[in-house]
């Protein structure tokens, strides 16, 4: 039986991505800012609150299309270890906090520890899940 536990990280992060995305809207619609500011991107009259959580939303779906990746091959080739899950929550929760700092209070080295280490999370996931597929590969 295929075990579906490295799929919830995904939904999570995929939830979460949805959440900053609301957050975005709900920011654009208060702002008051008329619907041509954002017409070419956001203009100068754009409060930054609005340009923080847009700039969030953004990030949620650059690097993390490594994530889906890597948790979508641990699932297809069946090597999502305990190890491999717990990286996946890891990455998720240090994404939550990332975003947090961001559309919050912004402290710029606060942000960088977050995303920092969030990325070393995700290179050792991807270290743990290739190390597995081709260790797979060998012994066939």
């Amino acid at each position: 039986m295929r075990d579906f536990t490295i799929l919830t990280p995904i939904f999570a992060l995929a939830a979460w991505t949805t959440a900053i995305l609301v957050l975005t809207a709900v920011r654009r619609l208060r702002s008051g800012v008329s619907p041509r500011e954002f017409a070419l991107g956001e203009s100068q009259k754009v409060p930054s609150t609005v340009s923080l959580a847009n700039r969030n939303y953004m990030n949620l779906l650059e690097l993390p299309v490594l994530f889906y990746v890597i948790c979508i091959l641990a699932f297809v080739t069946q090597t999502a270890s305990g190890v491999a899950i717990q990286l996946a929550w890891a990455y998720v929760a240090l994404r939550v906090v990332h975003s947090l700092i961001h559309v919050t209070y912004n402290a710029v080295l606060h942000r960088f520890v977050a995303f920092a280490f969030s990325n070393g999370v995700l290179i050792a996931l991807w270290v743990v899940v290739g190390s597995a597929i081709f260790s797979r590969q060998g012994a066939a």
